[in-house]
This record gives C-alpha cells, sequence and structure tokens, in this order.
C-alpha cells in the first residue's frame, strides 16, 4: 500500500527519514507560490539559496543581465536584490529566460531539509492539479510544511490538506497509508470547503479569506502584500510541477 505523510514542520522528520520519497516542498506564503509563477513565466531555473551572501557569490558566476536576483528577509526585498517574494513580480517580460537566484526566510531551508529525498517537488495551491497528476503513481509521499520561523502555520496546513484531497479525488483515498497529520490537514480542508458551500463562495474565494487569519496572512497584511493572499489561494491555475535537480542545485520544470 503507497504511504501518504503530512510533516507540519521540516523539524517534526529527521532529514533521512525522507530519503527514497517523493518530497512536496509547501511553503504557501509565498515561496512555493513565487516558485511555480517565475517558472511559469519562462524562467530558465531558480536556485535556492539559504543565505544572503550565498546568493551573492552565486550571482558573480553570471553576466548580471543574465540573473535575477530574488528574496525576502522578514517578508521585505531585501536590499540590493531585484525582487522580493510576491509572486506578482515574476512575470514574463521580467524573468523569462533568466536563471533566479532565490532566498526566503523558510522556503528555502525546508528544501534543503529534503535534499535526500528520491524526487523533491514544489506544492502550492496554484499547481495543485498538476502536481498531484505527476504524484499519483508515487509509491511514497511526503508532504513537508516550511512554517515560519520554526512555528506551524495553518496556511501550509490548508496547502498541504487541499493537495491531499486531490489526491483522494483522483485516487483512491483508501488505497494510502496516511499518517495522523495527512487526516488532520485534510480535515482542516475538507472543513474549509464545507464553509464555502455554506456561504456560496468559491474554494478559493473562502480561502483568501481564511488565509487573511492565518500567521503568515496577517504578517503580509502588515507589510502591505494584501494582493499576494489571494494569488496564493487560486487553484489549479498553473500547469507546472517545479523539480529539484539535486546534481545542479537548479529548480526547473521536466
Amino acid at each position: 500500500m503507497p504511504s501518504l505523510a503530512v510533516h507540519y514542520l521540516p523539524q517534526f522528520v529527521a532529514k533521512s527519514d525522507l530519503a527514497e520519497s517523493v518530497v512536496v516542498v509547501v511553503d504557501l506564503l509565498r515561496a512555493s507560490t513565487t516558485i511555480c509563477h517565475a517558472l511559469a513565466a519562462g524562467a530558465k531555473c531558480v536556485v535556492p539559496c539559504l543565505e544572503v551572501d550565498e546568493t551573492l557569490t552565486k550571482a558573480q558566476a553570471f553576466d548580471r543581465s543574465e540573473v535575477i536576483l530574488g528574496g525576502e528577509r522578514g517578508g521585505q526585498r531585501i536590499e540590493g536584490f531585484d525582487f522580493g517574494n510576491s509572486p506578482t513580480d515574476y512575470t514574463a517580460d521580467q524573468v523569462f529566460g533568466k536563471t533566479v537566484l532565490f532566498t526566503t526566510t523558510n522556503g528555502t531551508r525546508a528544501l534543503a531539509h529534503a535534499r535526500l529525498a528520491a524526487r523533491v517537488l514544489i506544492g502550492s495551491a496554484v499547481n495543485r492539479s498538476a502536481l498531484v497528476e505527476s504524484l499519483a503513481s508515487a509509491e511514497r509521499i511526503d508532504i513537508l510544511c516550511a512554517g515560519t520561523g520554526g512555528q506551524v502555520t495553518r496556511e501550509d496546513i490548508l496547502a498541504a490538506g487541499g493537495i491531499v484531497d486531490e489526491l483522494f479525488q483522483r485516487t483512491a483515498a483508501g488505497q494510502w497509508q496516511s499518517n495522523e497529520w495527512a487526516e488532520a490537514a485534510h480535515r482542516e480542508w475538507q472543513e474549509l470547503l464545507t464553509t464555502a458551500r455554506a456561504t456560496r463562495r468559491t474554494a478559493s474565494e473562502q480561502f483568501t479569506l481564511d488565509l487573511r487569519d492565518t500567521t503568515g496572512g496577517k504578517n503580509l497584511l502588515a507589510i502591505g502584500y494584501d494582493a499576494d493572499l489571494e494569488i496564493c489561494a487560486q487553484l489549479d491555475t498553473l500547469p507546472v510541477v517545479p523539480e529539484l535537480d539535486h546534481a545542479r542545485g537548479e529548480i526547473r520544470l521536466p
């Protein structure tokens, strides 16, 4: 029986326990969503970097016109970088054909935690359908939530639950041996859908409202990124499945 697990934070699962698994890294607000948007807009690849200095060092290997420096600290664009972590920045006219060197507070660290996995994919709401289609034949899936500053975040749990729900819809829920956190995340998503139906909202509309009450959502509202919440809550809008190439340290499309 294939296995499915959700981990609410990277520190809740040992790196070695992710070996041989297909790991889906979820940092809904906003690294996962931004990476999907950048690659959908034609970026050559996204190179995740843990630290600002590492990003600047890697940039020295390129002609400056070939790269985009992207990332955030505290939700804000890093001084001297081209863009922050808003998906609205990564449009085709800005990133097409370019390498994006990318560092964020939580998302790139979650990616590093999954470095022993057989495959590492990027998961978000916007690419949920395409992602699940690529996962349907997997024998072992671990959904790794990035969290924020070492704290569990409801936005990542809801996104994970949405992915689990779509996986169950496309296959048979009973065919999966799920851990308790996958079941809990799925229940959270089901409750969101129930509220959406009761209030005659779409799932994306309800998701946007729910995100406004999460820790990450409140942080973005406080610094003026209200529009990003709606973008990050859109479901199944991008047909991309970003995957980390371990050998090259690059996130690319197949």
